[in-house]
């Protein structure tokens, strides 16, 4: 699956008032902070500015050695580690990439902080926070992630006379929007399941989970989450057979499926936050487009969402146990994750600012407004289970995905053998 970014971004207070957080701040304290808004990202000069503005204000300086993300990168900043040079800030994974930090104890955790500095990402939806895999711990403010969701071709759904999903959708409902919109003469669903069936996948078997229990693999087809895979698997299954998805799903790309969602042949399209721009730069009339919720069934909400809490920011215990640097990382951290500063990076991505980010949207269309207005919605959010397995692992769901709908392969069996896979 893609690497996918999108904004969950956790912790102080304003921009204005970060620096107040950290009491007694001393001035002329220089932090070594690493992070990977460098290179191509898109957040890079807003991360400049943003550091200077932190300089300006406080006194202090950043000595920065940001780099873009990649398998040297990490090298590099494990190496650091090793040898005793880590950054006294560090903008890094939160998955597993960071379990060594995790375990030798070279990073804090937020609530560590918070028993010195209290407010600090009290900005924040605490459920949000990305915790470690070590111990359920939350040891970095998260920032960049992703998020999936159901967009929708307005166009399609008023000739077939079915209104656009809403929050309230649930999955029955959304199946009796499909049998409409195919009786109209139109696909219901763009996907290409040859292809990219994966965010079919996430959602089907979400639907018999919850965000707190998604992102699970299964240890057994008969556990609880093996069923759940086994069931969702056959809703898509069902999906195909009552002839939702395109005619050629099964040998189309995804490109092609694409096409027929923006040239107004298809009603929906499961994707990421990042397809924005691509959806804008394919039609002519961006109103016609808007993105809503999955329609959702059983324990999870239609408003429990598929996302990723992949990065955030670090204070390491070298800067912790200094005093002039423990405030200066503390301040800097609620700086950079303030309501204001986040509101700047985040774009269309979803954030979990309790308030919600403001960005200034001035120059959006009118699908990167009701994004914004999609990612307010979310009760709930869990990482997308498939990045738990190899590319291998996957193989016998997503590389014959047509064996299943097509009744060639159970899903059991197919479930059975991803997770033998898994195992080796």
């Amino acid at each position: 699956m893609m690497k996918k970014k999108m904004l969950l971004v956790l912790a102080g207070v304003t921009a204005s008032m970060a620096i107040s957080a950290a009491p007694a701040l001393a001035a002329g304290v220089t932090l070594n902070v690493t992070t990977t808004y460098a290179g191509e990202d898109s957040n890079a000069q807003n991360y400049k500015d943003s550091v200077a503005a932190w300089e300006e204000e406080s006194g202090n300086k950043v000595e920065d050695s940001s780099a873009t993300s990649d398998e040297a990168f990490k090298s590099r900043i494990i190496t650091d580690f090793e040898a005793g040079s880590e950054p006294d800030v560090l903008f890094f994974f939160n998955g597993v990439d960071s379990n060594q930090f995790v375990e030798q104890g070279k990073v804090v955790s937020v609530d560590e902080i918070r028993e010195v500095y209290p407010d600090y990402a009290a900005n924040m939806k605490d459920d949000l926070l990305g915790a470690s895999p070590v111990d359920g711990v939350n040891y970095s403010v998260p920032v960049n992630g992703y998020w999936e969701g159901m967009f929708v071709n307005k166009e399609v759904l008023e000739a077939a006379g079915v209104e656009v999903p809403t929050a309230e959708t649930t999955w029955d409902e959304f199946l009796a929007a499909c049998e409409t919109i195919k009786g109209a003469g139109y696909t219901p669903i763009a996907a290409s399941l040859q292809e990219i069936p994966h965010y079919w996948f996430e959602y089907a078997i979400y639907n018999f989970q919850s965000a707190e229990t998604h992102n699970t693999v299964p240890k057994s087809v008969d556990d609880e989450y093996g069923k759940a895979w086994v069931d969702g698997l056959n809703d898509i299954k069902a999906l195909y057979e009552a002839g939702y998805f395109p005619e050629n799903t099964l040998t189309a790309t995804d490109a092609e499926t694409f096409q027929l969602f923006t040239g107004d042949k298809a009603a929906f399209l499961i994707d990421g936050s990042w397809k924005i721009g691509g959806i804008a730069e394919a039609v002519d009339d961006i109103e016609n487009f808007t993105v809503v919720n999955v329609p959702g069934k059983g324990d999870r909400k239609t408003t429990d969402e598929i996302g990723g809490l992949s990065m955030g920011y670090y204070i390491t215990r070298k800067a912790w146990d200094d005093e002039e640097k423990r405030d200066a990382a503390v301040s800097f951290v609620s700086y950079m994750t303030s309501d204001e500063v986040v509101s700047k990076f985040a774009g269309v991505s979803a954030t979990a600012l309790k308030e919600g980010a403001a960005p200034d949207t001035s120059e959006f269309n009118a699908l990167q407004v009701d994004a914004i207005a999609y990612t307010a919605s979310f009760t709930g959010i869990s990482p997308a289970v498939q990045d738990n397995l190899s590319a291998a692992a996957r193989e016998p769901i997503f590389a014959d995905m047509a064996s299943i709908v097509n009744g060639d392969v159970d899903a059991a069996d197919a479930v059975a053998a991803v997770l033998e896979a898994n195992a080796e």
